[in-house]
């Protein structure tokens, strides 16, 4: 596939302008960064040089706006659509655009977890076939994933060129996915993350969030603990995300994903999180140059300075984590029955189960959620989270003894674990010793 000219259409959002600079530095593509206006798409070229580190690619990126959507359609081989996730934004792109399409064109959209099918109909009949979604992880610079999504009327010989132009040119971690909602990658990675946001509520009087994040801290198999990483996306994007899950699925996990009342009460209050200045956590920047991380109280509803909480398992894990004795960190987990080292365990043996059953409905085989998640999320994947148990049997027996027996009543866990392979990632890497 010969792809040299590329639009991007909401090129100054964080995700369009990161995937401009990809087209541009491994693609080697022209691409017109179109934006609402042309300040805005100057301030995208020079942030996208920046997230691939590479300045020789600023004579790629071409700033425009709206006014000059006929003239970049028309010579495109690809457009690649990034704008709001509101069905209704983008149908209104889409109609701007579509007379402008040359036969060839590809068009992708970015969507973290709208229908592809819903959205391919707004175009005409002639023109779905060469319509698929293109999901690429922030930053696409350090997360390789790219999970594309066919809808149904998708042209399967150019759904294949495709994939062989994103792992070949632009070098991506390709996974085929169903036209399901979030696709894979946020149905799993959310699944967990508004799960430990409702513990967080549940356990509010032993400390909320950062109480919850200490026991699900890097030594689980994550760079960034699951509720920062939710103040790190933004509140209100997490809503959308497990909102659109919670209404269009019905698995044994539904209630999971609904998000609990302080959050929501968060964000009515426009606290969202990082980018709001405050959320889940707040950054103080004190009169000496130093900041203190406060911690949204969900108990008092007021920010407090984050606890250094000290669990015995945690510790423990960690010695063993640094001499690097893998094998002894996980027997000091799976041998405390403490309140703590029982949510630890849940946590990722539900993480475990649910990874499997989603890549066995909607993934392309075994491994795919193993991929998504070590490329997209850089998350220990869960096939090695058995591994590190110590095998299947072994991870059995403990999901059979730590889980809650309503839970286990919703699953059948022999069947989700027969024939199940090691994996293919080093679960080791994942596990940091802090």
């Amino acid at each position: 596939m010969n792809i040299k000219t590329v639009t991007v259409i909401g090129a100054n959002g964080t995700m369009g302008c990161n995937v401009a600079g990809i087209f541009a530095s491994f693609g080697d593509a022209k691409v017109y960064m179109v934006c609402r206006d042309l300040e805005a798409a100057k301030k995208a070229r020079i942030k996208a040089t920046m997230t691939v580190k590479a300045e020789a690619i600023a004579k790629n990126l071409i700033p425009k706006t709206y006014e000059d959507l006929e003239e970049c359609i028309s010579k495109s081989d690809l457009i690649f659509e990034s704008v709001f996730e509101d069905i209704s934004i983008k149908t209104d792109v889409y109609r701007k655009i579509a007379k402008y399409l040359q036969p060839h064109t590809v068009i992708g959209t970015g969507t973290s977890g709208l229908s592809i099918n819903e959205l391919s109909e707004c175009f005409d009949e002639k023109i779905r076939p060469n319509y698929m979604g293109i999901h690429m992880y922030n930053p696409p610079y350090n997360m390789t994933l790219c999970e594309i999504t066919p809808s149904q009327y998708t042209d399967p010989d150019l759904l294949k060129k495709m994939k062989i132009y994103l792992r070949s040119v632009l070098l991506r971690n390709v996974e085929e996915i169903k036209d399901e909602p979030a696709f894979m990658g946020n149905r799993i990675g959310f699944q967990f993350i508004n799960e430990a946001m409702q513990y967080a509520e549940t356990y509010k009087d032993n400390g909320g969030i950062d109480y919850i994040d200490s026991i699900l801290g890097p030594f689980t198999g994550r760079t960034m603990a699951p509720l920062l990483t939710s103040d790190f996306v933004g509140l209100d994007v997490h809503k959308a995300i497990v909102d659109n899950i919670y209404n269009s699925t019905k698995d044994y996990a539904h209630e999971t994903f609904e998000m609990p009342e302080f959050a929501i009460k968060l964000i009515s209050e426009n606290r969202l999180g990082r980018k709001s200045g405050c959320g889940l956590y707040q950054a103080v920047e004190n009169s000496d140059g130093t900041k203190t991380i406060n911690v949204y109280d969900i108990a008092t509803g007021n920010y407090r300075a984050r606890e250094k909480y000290v669990f015995p398992f945690a510790k423990q894990m960690i010695k063993e984590l640094k001499v690097g004795n893998y094998m002894r960190a996980f027997e000091r987990l799976t041998n405390n029955h403490s309140i703590e080292a029982t949510i630890c365990i849940q946590f990722l043996v539900k993480y475990v189960i649910y990874g499997l059953v989603t890549t066995k409905s909607i993934g392309e085989n075994i491994y795919s959620a193993d991929n998504v998640m070590a490329t997209g999320f850089n998350w220990v994947p869960p096939l090695a989270v058995i591994d590190a148990f110590g095998g299947v049997n072994i991870f059995k027996k403990i999901a059979s003894e730590r889980l809650a027996n309503d839970f286990l009543s919703k699953i059948d866990i022999d069947e989700i674990l027969r024939n199940v392979p090691k994996s293919n990632f080093d679960y080791r890497p994942f596990f940091k010793a802090k």
